[in-house]
């Protein structure tokens, strides 16, 4: 199973550091808010730099 990144809207700052971390899992919608672009598979590493430079430590990862 792939462990999918999970964005906590309400505690998104919107500030964009996952979307510069990671723009292949993370991008902004037009609205403004934090996507996860959907993968067959999410990069580890890619992943872990977008959580680890997330200052509203508001992504997490859930078995899909």
């Amino acid at each position: 199973m792939a462990r999918r990144p999970v964005v906590e809207l309400a505690d998104c700052s919107r500030c964009g550091a996952c979307v510069d971390a990671c723009p292949e899992v993370f991008a902004m919608n037009e609205a403004g808010f934090v996507e996860v672009i959907d993968r067959d598979a999410y990069p580890e590493d890619c992943v872990a730099y977008a959580v680890m430079n997330c200052p509203e430590d508001c992504i997490h990862r859930q078995e899909d």
